[in-house]
């Protein structure tokens, strides 16, 4: 069973970063691509981010393009989040999902809990 725990969640002022983790335990980490999702209140969950098993792919919502870095440490079972030059509209609590196909959608298989942003203008 793969277990995902979130951190690195907090507040910031508009224009500040955060950086969020994704500890992944249970099963062979570079087996599983990694998405980040993030789901404001009232909203539905969206993409964010995407990385393939060895972090040679990625993908990005337009709206972090250029902002927004993922990466991963398959040594360490960790997934990234970087999060630069961030805006009130990025307040949403991150999710991390891991699948073993790299994919855009929410139709991840496993997920953690969420770690809360609050980006404050």
């Amino acid at each position: 069973q793969v277990q995902l725990v979130e951190s690195g969640g907090g507040l910031v002022q508009a224009g500040g970063s955060l950086r969020l983790s994704c500890a992944h335990s249970g099963h062979t980490f570079s087996n599983f691509a990694l998405g980040w999702f993030r789901q404001a209140p009232g909203k539905e969950r969206e993409f964010v981010a995407a990385i393939g098993w060895d972090g040679s792919t990625t993908y990005y919502h337009d709206s972090v393009k250029g902002r927004f870095t993922t990466s991963r440490d398959n040594a360490k079972n960790m997934g990234y989040l970087q999060m630069n030059n961030l805006k009130p509209e990025d307040t949403a609590v991150y999710f991390c999902a891991a699948d073993r196909v790299l994919m855009t959608t929410t139709r991840y298989y496993y997920w953690g809990q969420g770690t809360q942003v609050t980006v404050s203008s």
